[in-house]
């Protein structure tokens, strides 16, 4: 039910309204009612249950938005609302900070994915712990071309960290793959057979290399339109290519030997205690 329209063009109309208590006459709304003039919204918003108020911002040019919501994390710090207040993130800045959490679910989603097919494929726990130790440095390159170059660690970006854990990786598989075929097949130790592996790929693990490097740099050293698209994948590819391509050479080499070494300590272990490998009989 709702007042005739007359009566609700100003707050006189309230005079009007007449309670019908139960067993009397009709009394007056503004007899019992004292009424005051204030100021309100219009409008209550609401996020979820609560009321929320929503204050917007404009980044700076050249301030990314990272650094801006990190800076309003620390005036909100400083400001020491009480507990009854909460701020949080929305729009454009809170799908940023979803993102960052999607990231590394999406690295670590990969990685594993990586694990569980190199485990399969190699049938051992430990190989693909060597394959994946030549992760870390073209990550950390990827990250330092971004920084050299002063470029975002955007979403393209890390597309780009994703299709190292492809690319570098071949150099570690390319080895282990001699290598153990060497020790199963030639009977050659391990040290021998990872040493003669590094000798014979040293020249496809360079041109494979080189080749994925020389197709990443159009895309890091490109101009024109859509380049600020581009260029962060084509940086980051080239980065950790370069800085990968100088350490895993010594680095793989070493840990192939060093989890060998710690596969066939746990393993005599594990026969000392009356345990069979995978295959034997008792």
């Amino acid at each position: 039910m709702e007042a005739a329209p007359q009566y609700t063009q100003s707050p006189l109309g309230m005079n009007s309204i007449y309670v019908h208590p139960s067993g009397g006459n009709a009394v007056p709304l503004d007899a019992f009612v004292r009424t005051t003039k204030l100021t309100s919204p219009l409008s209550v918003n609401h996020d979820g249950l609560f009321p929320a108020v929503t204050v917007s911002f404009n980044l700076a040019p050249g301030v990314p938005l990272q650094q801006a919501t990190v800076a309003i994390e620390k005036l909100q710090q400083r400001l020491a609302m009480p507990r009854t207040v909460r701020g949080g993130f929305a729009g454009t800045a809170g799908d940023f900070k979803k993102s960052l959490i999607d990231q590394i679910v999406l690295v670590v989603m990969a990685l594993f994915a990586v694990y569980i097919v190199l485990g399969v494929l190699y049938e051992s726990l430990v190989h693909p712990i060597t394959i994946l130790s030549t992760l870390p440095p073209a990550s950390v390159g990827a990250v330092l071309a971004l920084i050299l170059c002063k470029s975002e660690l955007d979403v393209i970006s890390l597309i780009g960290i994703v299709l190292l854990i492809g690319i570098v990786k071949k150099n570690a598989i390319m080895m282990i793959d001699f290598a153990l075929l060497a020790e199963r097949v030639e009977g050659r130790n391990s040290k021998d057979a990872i040493f003669e592996a590094c000798v014979l790929r040293f020249r496809p693990i360079m041109m494979t290399t080189m080749a994925a490097l020389f197709g990443a740099l159009p895309l890091a050293l490109g101009q024109g339109t859509g380049s600020e698209l581009r260029r962060p994948l084509g940086i980051a590819v080239a980065g950790g290519l370069v800085l990968s391509q100088i350490f895993t050479l010594y680095t793989t080499p070493v840990i192939y030997l060093f989890l060998d070494r710690l596969r066939l300590r746990f393993q005599s272990h594990g026969n000392a205690n009356g345990l069979v490998p995978h295959g034997g009989t008792i």
